[in-house]
């Protein structure tokens, strides 16, 4: 078999990273909260070695998400807990601050370190910037359009992710803004969570049929897509272009509902792999991702299909 892409996924636990993996996932990126950002869920040193040593047998790669904004405080700690994922034996970190790409190249060279810029990744010149200062892959804008990614393929000297699945951030605030809210309407935070679990979500005025859910943690104030991104009609178009990684966003989700996901990906990717020139998509793909989709959140292709002014 030839051509054959990454499908990465995110987890909450390292139960749902092993129901992930029988689904067909090849990859996962994982990480803690003080390092990473827009994680579904807390994977210490400890869990994220556990996961190493269930993947790296059966073919498996765990990425560790350290694309956190760094801050003077937060880089005394930097180089010992690269230390630390460099002992454990993960296959890549992503990165989105400078310092981290620094550290990481003098700390542990050779790990493949994947860019991860979020809307800012727009360009073949500015990932191949970075490929050419020690990353090996460019995580693509999420606003970028299916034109402009397939069209960026023959001039990238990196590997290329693009996000195909689930919800995206689409506003972060280092500030506590839900707790200021609450504060200044006079009412208390439950138990002060205002975390994932919560379920907290804004709705516009002008658009009150969509829900935006809202949470903090450490890392400030996020806000995600009132809908979620399926590519997966479109899938071969990105495969046709080479793209090496497809990752499913698993934030916000059921265990159930991203092994859906994923059984739903594998199928497409390896029904390419198999036979390139006779593939076509079945919408029967989707029966299962669609029967487990929250009807207050759109199934659509996000922006590969709108036009962008920058």
């Amino acid at each position: 078999m030839g051509y054959q892409p990454e499908l990465l996924a995110t987890c909450g636990t390292l139960e749902e990273l092993k129901e992930l993996a029988e689904a067909g996932c090849s990859a996962f990126l994982l990480g803690e909260e003080k390092f990473g950002m827009r994680l579904p869920g807390e994977f210490t040193p400890e869990l994220i070695r556990e996961a190493v040593d269930f993947a790296r047998p059966r073919g498996i790669k765990i990425y560790a998400c350290v694309n956190n904004l760094m801050d003077n405080e937060a880089l005394p700690a930097l180089p010992e807990y690269l230390k630390v994922l460099g002992g454990i034996g993960v296959d890549g970190i992503e990165f989105g601050d400078p310092s981290v790409l620094m550290q990481a190249r003098a700390l542990l060279p050779g790990l493949p370190l994947h860019w991860n810029a979020e809307m800012t990744s727009t360009n073949h010149g500015t990932a191949n910037y970075w490929g050419r200062r020690g990353a090996t892959r460019v995580v693509l804008a999420r606003e970028l359009n299916m034109d402009e990614v397939t069209g960026m393929m023959p001039h990238l000297e990196v590997e290329a992710q693009v996000q195909v699945h689930g919800m995206t951030n689409i506003y972060h605030s280092k500030r506590s803004l839900v707790h200021s809210y609450m504060a200044n309407q006079g009412r208390p935070v439950e138990d002060d969570n205002v975390g994932l679990s919560r379920g907290l979500y804004l709705i516009e005025a002008e658009r009150r049929d969509e829900r935006f859910p809202i949470y903090e943690d450490s890392n400030g104030t996020h806000i995600m897509s009132s809908g979620d991104i399926c590519i997966l009609e479109d899938l071969h178009l990105l495969m046709e272009a080479g793209v090496q990684s497809f990752k499913i966003e698993g934030i916000l989700k059921s265990a159930a509902y991203n092994v859906a996901a994923a059984r739903a990906y594998r199928k497409a990717i390896d029904t390419f792999a198999a036979d390139p020139e006779n593939y076509a998509f079945e919408e029967a793909w989707l029966d299962e991702i669609r029967d487990l989709q929250d009807p207050q959140r759109e199934l659509s292709f996000g922006f590969f299909y709108k036009e962008q002014v920058y």
